[in-house]
């Protein structure tokens, strides 16, 4: 009677074992990599580009350098994007051994940079300089001309960034680093300025020049 209820205890630890050991096909593999682009003939890492998974509606994002990990199962299909690059795909293979699996990713570049093309309403240069030697300059211009080099409206122009309008480079660049530190900051709280130089240095220049005076 022992022995019987012994060899029963071991048939029911060996189905419960069963049932609470994951199986095979579905272990988990940490997918880790670095994702890269060719620049002029050199590979530079390509930053904050997605990595996701289509078909389970989740992923994650390179860091600064390129480098990316996420828990992922056999099988899996990974997509590849960023701004800028082909989407590249590719699936986890089904025979993996291991729990691990790294890769070096290349992405290529998928739009083509044109050169700056200057368009003059003159057909040449010389045209342009006789033209230009030819225009009747009236005293309005030349007003507005003196305005535009006077000392006070330079000033006047360092004092307040506002005063002139941002370009399109300048405009991009802003809107760029302004992605970037949100892409840095993602899930956590940013640095506030009161612990910047740069802003202190800013705060007491505005305070010597007068700028918190009441104003009559």
């Amino acid at each position: 009677m022992r022995i019987l209820l012994f060899v029963l205890f071991c048939l029911s630890a060996l189905l419960l074992r069963a049932q609470t050991t994951p199986s095979s096909n579905n272990k988990l593999i940490q997918f880790s990599g670095l994702v890269v682009t060719n620049l002029d003939g050199n590979m530079v890492p390509v930053p904050y580009a997605t990595i996701s998974l289509p078909e389970k509606r989740r992923g994650t994002y390179s860091d600064h350098r390129g480098f990316f990990t996420i828990v992922v199962e056999k099988g899996d299909l990974i997509r590849f994007s960023c701004i800028g690059l082909e989407t590249v795909t590719r699936r986890i293979p089904d025979t993996l051994t291991q729990d691990r699996y790294s890769v070096v990713q290349i992405m290529a570049q998928d739009t083509l940079t044109l050169p700056e093309v200057v368009i003059f309403p003159w057909p040449s240069r010389e045209h342009f300089k006789i033209e230009f030697l030819k225009m009747d300059v009236t005293p309005e211009l030349q007003r507005m001309a003196a305005e535009n080099v006077a000392n006070e409206y330079v000033a006047e122009a360092r004092r307040n960034p506002n005063m002139v309008p941002y370009g399109g480079r300048e405009s991009a660049n802003f809107y760029l680093r302004r992605q970037a530190r949100e892409y840095v900051y993602f899930g956590q709280t940013p640095p506030m300025n009161i612990f910047s130089p740069l802003a202190w240095s800013e705060f007491f220049k505005a305070w010597k020049e007068g700028a918190f005076r009441k104003k009559k």
